[in-house]
């Protein structure tokens, strides 16, 4: 669906209130999923409002937040639950206010589960449709960042919180066919709200020339379930063939100063260049000639996405989402995610092979306007929330 969709759809759109736990600018793919949204909703004159824990302004909101730190030291569940409890407290109070400013209708866009509770805690009329980005549950993202025991008291009861909320939502957007089925697998009520399976959307990048940085870049936050150190052991295979090439990890996270430890010890220093966070990361892209991806689970993976949307090829392991996403030989390769020998010959294949990079270069990204594109995917999201309106 293009551009021209709004001007040939029944359905009009109201205002769309997104309601998230984050911050609106950040590193991760809910934060890039909601701001190309609203470019999408700015290009159609369609209004839209961000409410998130920090839209309340209270005096109390920073102290609490930071208490969380202290709290972690001696209990890394009680800091978990300290998150969510507060980042809720604080989300109802700015979306309450933030719905109660203006009358007409309005859909509200929920990027969580925590966030979806609240807006069905505090709607009146809107209904409320969620958006969902975690892979499996956030139990196992909070696991996978080592903040909980998989199976603990805490991963039980968020479990069980989203097995209540998630049912009482006006519609979900899956973002990959996969997060479908396996959110309704195991929520097997799930099968009776209204839903639909859109990937995140992304803008295509200018295609004009940079100046080279590395052969090499891979961005993301740096946590275990991530799997940077993998990587590093990838180019230090591939090295003890010769094969020598540089990487651009652009991200920040409790594992940095771990993963420059092991760049370090695997004789990699010279190589790799770690840039933290970066508000620029897209452009970053350009200047390298492939994309490599070591996560050890991805619902979709919008970064593979807004990589080959900037022309480079993939290299990333067959998990959840990732294979809905790039083609194996047409966009990139699949590479396993217990073999670093193997993985590192996947690699070299490709960094020698100029010829094989152009054409894939080439046809990443026309697979990323084609299917993943802003003027493509944001129609057919514009719709959905319509249609919730509608049932509403």
């Amino acid at each position: 669906m293009t551009l021209k969709c709004k001007a040939e759809s029944n359905q009009s759109l109201s205002q769309v209130v997104v309601a998230s736990m984050m911050r609106h600018a950040g590193d991760t793919g809910v934060q890039s999923h909601v701001q190309t949204f609203e470019a999408y909703l700015r290009t159609q004159s369609w209004p839209a409002g961000f409410v998130n824990p920090f839209s309340s302004r209270s005096p109390l909101l920073v102290p609490l937040f930071g208490a969380r730190r202290g709290i972690r030291l001696f209990s890394r569940p009680a800091a978990v639950w300290w998150y969510r409890h507060w980042h809720a407290h604080f989300l109802m109070g700015a979306l309450k206010h933030y719905l109660s400013t203006f009358a007409g209708p309005a859909v509200v866009y929920a990027q969580c589960p925590v966030s979806a509770d609240v807006a069905l805690r505090v709607r009146t009329i809107q209904p409320v449709v969620m958006a969902a980005h975690f892979n499996v549950s956030q139990a196992d993202e909070w696991a996978g960042k080592g903040e909980l025991t998989e199976g603990g008291a805490l991963f039980r009861s968020i479990r069980s919180f989203e097995d209540r909320v998630l049912v009482k939502l006006d519609g979900i957007v899956y973002v990959s066919a996969f997060s479908k089925a396996i959110l309704q697998q195991r929520i097997r009520a799930l099968a009776a709200v209204p839903s639909v399976v859109i990937p995140n959307p992304v803008r295509i990048g200018s295609a004009a020339p940079r100046e080279p940085i590395a052969d090499l870049i891979t961005v993301g936050s740096l946590e275990p379930r991530k799997n940077h150190a993998y990587l590093l052991e990838i180019l230090s295979e591939a090295a003890k063939r010769g094969y020598r090439y540089s990487l651009s990890v652009v991200g920040d996270g409790p594992e940095r100063g771990r993963l420059k430890a092991k760049s370090r010890q695997l004789g990699l220093a010279d190589r790799v260049r770690f840039f933290g966070y970066r508000t620029d990361a897209r452009a970053l892209m350009s200047g390298h000639r492939l994309y490599c991806h070591t996560s050890r689970m991805e619902s979709f993976g919008i970064v593979l996405v807004e990589a080959m949307a900037e022309g480079l090829p993939v290299l990333a392991p067959a998990v959840g989402g990732v294979p809905e996403v790039i083609g194996p030989g047409f966009h990139g390769e699949f590479w396993p995610l217990d073999d670093p020998s193997a993985a590192a010959d996947i690699l070299v294949r490709l960094m020698e092979d100029p010829a094989r990079q152009a054409a894939m270069a080439n046809a990443v990204r026309a697979h990323a306007v084609r299917h993943f594109s802003l003027e493509v995917i944001g129609g057919r999201l514009a719709d959905f929330l319509a249609a919730a309106e509608v049932r509403g």
